[in-house]
């Protein structure tokens, strides 16, 4: 039997934005058309498997965890929901973004902590929550529940998901986990390239709703939305 999908909000960049290019192309996958791109000149030989896992889910940072939908609940119910939560006025965060490494793995990081940041995260883990499907018990053994925190334990079992309230850490991923030997200079190459696009500040200014299809390896972004702002 298929899987049921499985969506994800998530904050992406502006299609049309630097940001979405160098995450894009570095992970050699566009989730706004579906599509795979060609990667940047100068990564190292073996830089599709380096970005094997962060390829299937699109250049994002995760604001409410992939689930397939609760019983009852609809994709158009979810988008609905969606387009409410940006049409809300709120305090939209801004941040400065950095390349670093992150539990093992490299992303496109905050150089500073966002109450904003924390209060938007926070909102999508609950205002969404009833859209998502019950944790089974599969979902819950891949989390690697004796590997977590009394805390991570617990938002696992209450949210889905153990990353979320304090122990979120926004991180737009661009590569998977490397060896301590191998992360320090993929670091220091990712941020000549991070430099190159100019970016001293990141608004943290949409959603987008990604969907991952029956049997897809892939998510797609279904449709993005602007926060308004206060």
């Amino acid at each position: 039997m298929p899987s049921p999908p499985r969506y994800a909000i998530y904050y992406a960049p502006s299609p049309d934005s630097a940001l979405h290019r160098f995450g894009s192309t570095l992970l050699g996958y566009d989730a706004v058309d579906g599509i795979d791109l060609p990667f940047p000149d100068g990564v190292a030989p073996d830089w599709r498997e380096v970005t094997e896992d962060p390829r299937k889910y699109g250049f994002h940072a995760t604001l409410k965890a992939p689930t397939a939908l609760a019983e009852g609940r609809s994709e158009a119910e979810l988008l609905d929901a969606c387009a409410a939560f940006a049409g809300r006025a709120r305090r939209v965060p801004v941040i400065e973004p950095v390349v670093d490494a992150i539990s093992g793995f490299i992303a496109v990081i905050p150089a500073g902590r966002s109450d904003d940041l924390q209060q938007l995260a926070a909102d999508c883990v609950t205002e969404f929550d009833a859209f998502r499907a019950p944790l089974t018990p599969e979902d819950r053994t891949r989390r690697k529940p004796e590997r977590l925190t009394e805390p991570q334990r617990n938002y696992l079992d209450r949210w889905g998901y153990p990353y979320v309230m304090e122990e979120f850490r926004f991180h737009m991923t661009l590569t998977g986990r490397l060896s301590d030997e191998r992360r320090g200079s993929i670091v220091a190459r990712l941020r000549e390239r991070f430099a190159a696009i100019e970016l001293a500040t990141l608004a943290i200014d949409r959603i987008a709703l990604f969907k991952q299809a029956d049997g897809a390896s892939r998510f797609r972004i279904v449709e993005s939305w602007r926060l308004r702002t206060t």
